[in-house]
């Protein structure tokens, strides 16, 4: 089974890019299931019901997020009714949405969980190890492909080691940056420290160079604008076998 997993979809551009090349890279790498991260898809910032739409619509079986799934409102009630769009599991329960969604693929369940790492974002989040503990607790959920969408890469890579043996894949998410550690770890679950963006190719993590600068150089208060131009994308490909054990791993980059 191959599973393809997309870093963070960075606005309008991202999604445009998206729409362009994700059929052709279903193709090429035979996948069976997609998982996308989608928490900055919308034009400006956060993800909305369009954008969630046009995701959903080229391909993406299962759409995470992350620490700006709430920037947008009139993503709450849409988030309530459509469990394959994900929050993150460890914030409280009450939030609208899910953390994780089991799908039942006919041959297989393949299970997807979204959580969100604790050092340096603040968003009233559960410690994540926990919280994933939890998850694995519940009854037939198949294959589980998991999301830590988090700052640290100490922290996405103690959870990665934490979980292995216990899940198909750990994928990194939120740098928007593709990190060069894709391993298969010793008890077979699959293994990246983050998969990248989705986005322009000329930016900041998708946003306006000058507005980056301008932010990073001076401290002042700064508008960003999220980029526009040639885009690049950047994931993971996981084959899984039978048994659910990650048996090969390759990064995706066009």
């Amino acid at each position: 089974m191959n599973i393809l997993a997309i870093g963070d979809v960075v606005g309008a551009a991202g999604t445009d890019y998206l729409r362009r090349v994700l059929p052709r890279l279903k193709r090429e790498y035979a996948v069976d299931f997609c998982v996308v991260n989608g928490e900055n898809s919308a034009p400006g910032n956060g993800v909305t019901p369009e954008s969630a739409g046009e995701l959903f619509s080229v391909g993406a079986d299962v759409i995470t997020t992350g620490n700006h799934v709430y920037r947008r409102r009139e993503i709450y009630n849409f988030l309530d009714e459509n469990p394959r769009i994900l929050r993150p599991v460890n914030i409280p329960a009450q939030n609208p949405g899910v953390g994780c969604v089991t799908l039942d693929l006919g041959a297989v369940h393949v299970t997807v969980v979204n959580l969100l790492g604790m050092n340096g974002i603040a968003c009233n989040q559960s410690n994540p190890f926990e919280a994933a503990d939890a998850v694995l607790r519940k009854p037939d959920l198949g294959f589980v492909l998991l999301d830590i969408h988090a700052e640290s890469t100490a922290e996405k890579c103690a959870l990665g080691h934490y979980l292995d043996g216990k899940v198909s894949a750990v994928f990194g998410t939120h740098t928007h940056v593709q990190t060069a550690d894709a391993q298969i770890l010793q008890q077979g679950t699959g293994y990246i420290t983050d998969l990248g963006m989705c986005g322009a190719k000329k930016s900041v993590l998708g946003v306006e160079v000058d507005d980056a600068i301008s932010f990073l150089s001076t401290g002042m208060p700064t508008r960003f604008h999220q980029a526009e131009g040639e885009c690049i994308l950047t994931g993971c490909l996981f084959t899984l076998d039978g048994a659910g054990k990650c048996t090969q791993i390759e990064t995706v980059r066009t």
